[in-house]
């Protein structure tokens, strides 16, 4: 017989999410200890829910969990950074490229965008911000390259959560969105593609400069 996978219990869901919400928007800094009890207390639940969440989040690699330090959020350093924006920088261009070759509706990105033009608060923007690169990605015609991206997409968010903490950039990047979707929008898949890897590579090169990845071109 062929086993079915279990679904998350919605508890478990309602904790995972949460947690997870915390995490992007720095609310649980890097380096935070995580304590079962606590979190269960704040959440209204057993401790049961807790700790499947947070194995489901050490295995997306948000939290570690150590034998003698317990859970803790993930600390962001360059080799992170350099790690998590490499696998980007190879994929993620690429992705839009061939989502606009293939002629892919863009709508979800666009609303995106209005969304993260409109937020009130580090938290939305955020959530917004991440959308919107999804939104260019999934639409490439290959499902595993978006369940790659997406892969990593939680760490990248946690390390532009640190970068913001430190110097926010919101008004440039959302300008450099605006250009990456209006190349899109116009048919122009490589020039989408360039203009995608110019700007993952400099927020990741402004924020971890030590990180060194190399711009699209160079040897």
């Amino acid at each position: 017989m062929t086993s079915v996978p279990t679904p998350i219990p919605s508890r478990t869901q309602y904790v995972l999410e949460g947690i997870k919400h915390r995490i992007l928007t720095g609310q649980l800094t890097p380096g935070q200890a995580l304590v079962e009890t606590e979190l269960a207390a704040q959440f209204g639940v057993s401790k049961t829910p807790v700790r499947e969440a947070l194995k489901t989040l050490a295995g997306t690699g948000l939290v570690v969990m150590s034998q003698y330090k317990g859970v803790t959020v993930r600390l962001v350093d360059a080799d992170m950074a350099r790690e998590v924006y490499d696998v980007r920088l190879l994929l993620e261009p690429e992705a839009l490229r061939r989502a606009v070759q293939r002629g892919a509706s863009l709508d979800a990105a666009r609303e995106a965008l209005t969304r993260a033009d409109a937020a009130t608060d580090t938290a939305e923007r955020s959530l917004a911000n991440r959308e919107f690169h999804r939104a260019l990605y999934l639409p490439c015609g290959n499902p595993l390259l978006g369940r790659m991206l997406d892969e990593v997409r939680d760490q990248a968010a946690l390390v532009s959560a640190v970068a913001w903490a430190a110097s926010p950039s919101w008004e440039r990047e959302a300008g450099e969105h605006r250009d990456i979707l209006r190349l899109a929008l116009d048919g122009d898949a490589d020039g989408a593609a360039r203009a995608l890897h110019a700007h993952i590579a400099s927020f990741v090169q402004r924020a971890f400069p030590e990180a060194g990845l190399e711009q699209e071109g160079q040897e």
